[in-house]
């Protein structure tokens, strides 16, 4: 079995919104039964919301897995994309898994590629919520896909960082 590369997973959301604070509540469940192997090279970062700086700031060698609530997915359905069909997903058919927050995942994706030379591998892993009101607290639905939510961010945590890095950007 080879070595894990590192993953940096950004955990986006505010849990005094609503469903907006899935992925907090989500990856706090999650972090205590991954592997050891798997924490060994594991980087956590909250953010809020998800900002080009983010993405920027990734060493080359390192996979990012971004977990958030959002908008256009049925409330508890999840979702997982790889970061690199993001951007031509939402340029083709309009974002399907967007983030509540004001840029789309995916052009926040493109712009960091493009900036740094090189695509981003990873995953983006999205719980649909309805709720981002002020106020504590996961809306039914949100709470009955945690499982789901938890299960699909692990998967892509394993995967991401047993894959090999991808190459830089042709052009």
């Amino acid at each position: 079995m080879t070595t894990p590369r590192p993953v940096r997973l950004l955990v986006c959301g505010n849990t005094e919104r609503g469903d907006d604070g899935a992925a907090r509540v989500a990856v706090t469940g999650l972090l205590p039964g991954l592997p050891a192997r798997l924490l060994a090279d594991l980087d956590v970062r909250p953010c809020e919301s998800l900002q080009l700086e983010d993405l920027l700031e990734l060493p080359a060698d390192c996979a990012c897995v971004i977990v958030d609530a959002a908008l256009g997915v049925i409330p508890g359905m999840v979702v997982t994309i790889a970061l690199t069909d993001v951007p031509a997903r939402d340029a083709r058919t309009g974002p399907v898994a967007r983030s509540s927050h004001v840029l789309p995942i995916g052009q926040i994706v493109a712009m960091a590629e493009v900036m740094r030379g090189r695509r981003i591998d990873g995953y983006l892993v999205a719980i649909g919520g309805d709720t981002f009101g002020f106020g504590p607290g996961l809306g039914q639905h949100v709470r009955a896909g945690l499982p789901a939510f938890e299960a699909a961010i692990e998967a892509a945590l394993i995967d991401a960082a047993t894959a090999p890095a991808l190459a830089g950007i042709e052009g």
